[in-house]
This record gives structure tokens, sequence and C-alpha cells, in this order.
């Protein structure tokens, strides 16, 4: 497993002893997540969009609309940064300035391309079974139209850093705050509710296996 390069893209500047440089921390950041918020400058302005990823070896895949102006600027070689963050709880020290987060989050950088027609359904799958597992099965298959008008953009992660501070401590031995304040941390997770079925689906119609999975995965992934 390559270490990610550092660059001036890369390279962590506040907090830098939280930075981690081995690729399976990028990889394990980027598999627990099942959005992130993509970011490029359009007509002098910074805009950033929640969109929905799945890692593919060494690349992440998102898609939207080939009728977005924000996805075909983005084809057309636009510079992107993609950020995904999993908040893991709040840091309550003796005072609000050391106060905090706890949290694992990844930037990547790059110029993305749009995936070739011969490879966009298989890329449309791969980003299902990272966010919806099982679901293709119950499903009818995409038709040609749904395929045409939707874009698959791939990210190489040949520019990426990681920062973990989940290691980071609410307080330290010998820093003369008052210790009769609370201080600790208030974990947080992500979890799936009951599945709420659609009003107009034929009554009785049981929840599929594949809904339930997603849900049990999710509560995995909330727990790490």
């Amino acid at each position: 497993m390559t270490e990610l390069p550092l660059t001036s893209l890369t390279r962590v500047r506040r907090g830098a002893r939280h930075q981690r440089t081995d690729r399976a921390a990028l990889y394990d950041v980027l598999d627990g997540a099942l959005s992130g918020t993509l970011a490029v400058v359009r007509d002098d302005r910074p805009i950033a969009l929640p969109v929905g990823i799945a890692r593919d070896d060494d690349s992440v895949l998102f898609h939207g609309s080939t009728g977005s102006d924000f996805f075909r600027r983005i084809a057309d070689g636009a510079p992107v940064c993609l950020t995904v963050t999993h908040l893991l709880g709040l840091k309550y020290a003796r005072s609000l300035f050391d106060s905090s987060m706890r949290y694992r989050c990844a930037v990547v950088h790059g110029t993305a391309a749009a995936v070739g027609a011969a490879e966009k359904e298989d890329a449309l799958s791969r980003l299902s079974e990272h966010l919806m597992p099982g679901r293709e099965a119950d499903v009818r298959p995409m038709t040609a139209r749904e395929i045409a008008a939707t874009m698959v953009l791939r990210l190489p992660l040949d520019q990426a850093s990681v920062k973990d501070n989940v290691g980071s401590l609410a307080e330290v031995d010998g820093d003369g705050e008052d210790r009769t304040v609370w201080a600790g941390m208030l974990p947080l997770r992500t979890v799936a509710g009951d599945p709420v079925t659609a009003p107009q689906t034929v009554s009785g119609t049981p929840v599929p296996e594949s809904v339930r999975r997603a849900a049990a995965r999710i509560a995995a992934l909330g727990t790490a």
C-alpha cells in the first residue's frame, strides 16, 4: 500500500500531527461514507454541492444530470475539491477555546473525467451497490434513456489528504484549568430509522432484504 504524496495541496498545516499519509486511511474514510461535498469555482465564485460517492479502486465516482452546468463544467476540466467528513463527537474542554470536534476527514483535489458510454452502466451499478447494496436486483433495469441522461464522473485519488484526530484529548494534565468544570466527549453516530413505505406501494408489500441490509450497514458505519 503506497503512501499518499505530500504536496502544497495535501500537506496539513494546522494540527499536522493528526495527518495520516497511508492510503489505507484514505480508503477507510471514503468507503465509510455515502456522500461528500464537491466544490468548484464557477464564474469567479465557489460553488459546493453534496454528492453521493463510491470508491472504485484508486478513484471516486459521483454522478449527476447531463443537463447540469455544474457537472458539465467539471467534465470539461474544471479543478475540483471533494471533502468527506465523519463527525464522531463533540469534545467538551474546560474552556470554549479548547473545545472542539472529533472527526476523520479526507480532502481530494484534482480534475474529474466523464466515464465513457461503454463503462457508464457498470459505474452506475458500482455507485448503487455502495449507496443501496443489493437494490439493483430488486428493481427494473435502467433504460437507455436514463443512462444517457446521467453523467458519471471519476476523480482520481492522486492528490488527497487525510486528517484523523480521534486520539485527541479533551484535557491534558497540568493545564491549570478548574477541574470542577465537567470535561469529556459526547460521541456522535449515524443511525438508520425504520423503513417508511411509500403510500402508493401495494398494501402488504414486504420491505426487501436489501433495505434491511442497508440499515444494518449504516449502523455499523456509524459506530466506526
